[in-house]
């Protein structure tokens, strides 16, 4: 259930980023305020997780779907490219989160 939970925050971080990001810099209400809900919610079942998983996994794993997913709906939704060195190094990140969850007792 923690490992459930910590991707759960995960998306709700990639949510506030894609928010952040349509709130121009903070100039528009509503983005601007989804961005501070999915911020709270994320960190807290973030917090959550770390009662069962180590700081260091949870965090890294929190983060890299944070990194991962932001950079799929920049490509996906938001017309950011999507080169080969891109993928290539999204591809290492996901090796690298596949690799502590599997190390992670």
């Amino acid at each position: 259930m923690p490992w459930l939970i910590l991707v759960v925050a995960g998306l709700f971080e990639v949510l506030w980023a894609a928010l952040m990001k349509m709130s121009q810099g903070f100039t528009l209400f509503w983005p601007s305020a989804g961005t501070v809900a999915a911020m709270t919610v994320s960190v807290v079942l973030l917090g959550v997780a770390m009662k069962s998983l180590p700081l260091g996994t949870a965090y890294a794993v929190w983060t890299g779907i944070g990194a991962v997913g932001s950079v799929l709906v920049g490509i996906f939704f938001m017309g950011e490219p999507h080169d080969w060195p891109r993928l290539l190094f999204l591809f290492l990140i996901l090796t690298g989160l596949v690799g502590l969850k599997l190390v992670t007792k």
